[in-house]
């Protein structure tokens, strides 16, 4: 019996969504049938002559859009319209109180910034200067939203001259005019070995080639950086230093002197996501500030303040300044004036760095309410991180795992997500824990995972 293949002439976009794309076609159309078993991920991938990590994104995409169920010990089959499992819906960014506890979003709780917003907008609203923020401007007119911007990246650590800062419209904006600015099609990325997963996607847009630098459970490892320096001749290198997602790991002070150093040597771009910078109270000293000429920052308000604030700040050497200016002006032309004004004066008020001090404590609180909840279960975590990592023992799988969770109305992330290649991705799962605002929620989800962790691995079996 031949094996379902999809076709993917003329499709563009990432290679996983093509096949996705493809499947739900197929799906439609009856060429694919419910309960029809498709190929494992790998044979498929051989079929395609793509990446196993490409089929098992697809597949993974499948399932989040109920197209695909899994049984274990069987494979993996098409879903019917009724043939779903009650609490393993698409998650979305919504934070619902009813349904599934999403703890698969590492996103800072929303509702300390609502009082602060709501009254600096009544101010806007009364004040003379609402025309002129809803008009375009130009960047020489945001003198105060600059210098707002300079204070901001002092609280993370980095110094800067005016010229050589740009706002965006958060850090994943940032991170996009970044690579489309100093990275041509064909360039190589290096990434973390386990990275935030949006990067991938976006050099795969581009045209990029990524390979991974290897870490170990203290943090990225300098060596495999200066290995792979030697010998690929990478153009950047994008990890996050501190509060690594998934991992949890602040990369030590030694570390990041020596990436600092391997960079000047080799003349590679380091982009410093620093996205949970604010938060952390006693991180080591940026590598922008230990490599400025070799170093885009990035940072944002989003984890730290609100994320539904879209504003975040960029400094990079300024010989690499015309070509993200240039960037954010063909992907945004200018980040909206109103939002940052907005952000400017929470962070001139000196609120931004209340606000980001009232999400610590949750962290914390929330870090021990984890820690007492899952007891003697080892996991990594930081007690201002909004997220733990929870590696998996006896033998158990991460995809299993994740899927009894869902079973059980608690969505959470596999390790496999977080990487762009197959190969020595560890058995384990991230779990965000200020996503979800309803604390009785999160504990009643957080006891569900301690159950499904310590119970006998042969209560894993899928019901699906």
């Amino acid at each position: 019996m031949a094996i379902w293949l999809p076709d993917l002439e003329g499709r563009s976009g990432p290679k996983y969504l093509q096949i996705v794309e493809a499947m739900a076609e197929d799906v439609a159309s009856g060429r694919l049938a419910t309960g029809t078993q498709l190929p494992p991920h790998r044979e498929l991938a051989y079929q395609l002559d793509v990446s196993a990590n490409t089929t098992s994104r697809a597949y993974a995409e499948a399932v989040r859009r109920a197209l695909l169920r899994g049984e274990v010990g069987r494979g993996t089959f098409v879903r019917s319209i009724d043939d779903s499992v009650p609490h393993e819906k698409p998650n979305t960014l919504h934070r619902p109180q009813t349904g599934p506890v999403d703890l698969s979003r590492n996103l800072p709780f929303p509702g300390f910034a609502e009082p602060h917003v709501r009254r600096i907008l009544n101010e806007i609203s009364g004040g003379s200067g609402l025309h002129s923020l809803l008009d375009y401007q130009a960047e020489a007119e945001l003198e105060a939203h600059t210098n707002a911007g300079l204070k901001w990246l002092e609280k993370c650590g980095v110094e800067a001259r005016r010229e050589e800062i740009v706002a965006t419209m958060g850090a994943q904006h940032g991170l996009l005019c970044v690579l489309t600015s100093i990275l041509s099609p064909g360039d190589l990325l290096l990434t973390e070995q386990l990275t935030y997963t949006p990067i991938c996607a976006i050099a795969e847009r581009l045209g990029l080639h990524t390979r991974q630098v290897d870490m170990d459970t203290a943090g990225v490892i300098p060596d495999s950086f200066e290995e792979q320096c030697r010998t690929s001749k990478p153009r950047a290198f994008y990890l996050t230093p501190t509060l690594q997602a998934p991992t949890t790991v602040t990369l030590s002070d030694t570390r990041r002197q020596s990436i600092a150093e391997i960079a000047n040597r080799y003349g590679v771009i380091i982009i410093e996501d620093d996205v949970f910078g604010p938060l952390k109270t006693d991180r080591p000293e940026t590598i922008a500030m230990r490599a400025p000429d070799h170093t885009v920052y990035v940072t944002s308000l989003s984890k730290a303040v609100a994320p539904g604030l879209r504003v975040g700040f960029l400094r990079a050497p300024e010989r690499l300044m015309p070509g993200v200016r240039q960037a954010i002006n063909l992907s945004v032309w200018m980040t909206p004036p109103l939002m940052l004004e907005v952000a400017a004066r929470l962070i001139v008020d000196g609120l931004a760095g209340e606000l980001a001090t009232r999400q610590r404590t949750l962290a914390a609180k929330r870090q021990a309410l984890a820690r007492s909840i899952l007891g003697d279960v080892e996991f990594a975590s930081d007690i201002n991180g909004l997220h733990i990592w929870l590696p998996l023992f006896n033998d158990l799988r991460a995809d299993v795992f994740r899927a009894q969770c869902a079973q059980q109305g608690v969505l959470v992330s596999e390790a496999r997500s977080f990487s762009a290649q197959p190969d020595g991705v560890p058995e384990a799962i991230r779990i965000c824990l200020s996503h979800e605002p309803n604390e009785m929620r999160l504990k009643q989800a957080l006891q569900k995972v301690a159950d499904l962790i310590k119970a006998p691995s042969s209560s894993y079996m899928l019901s699906i």
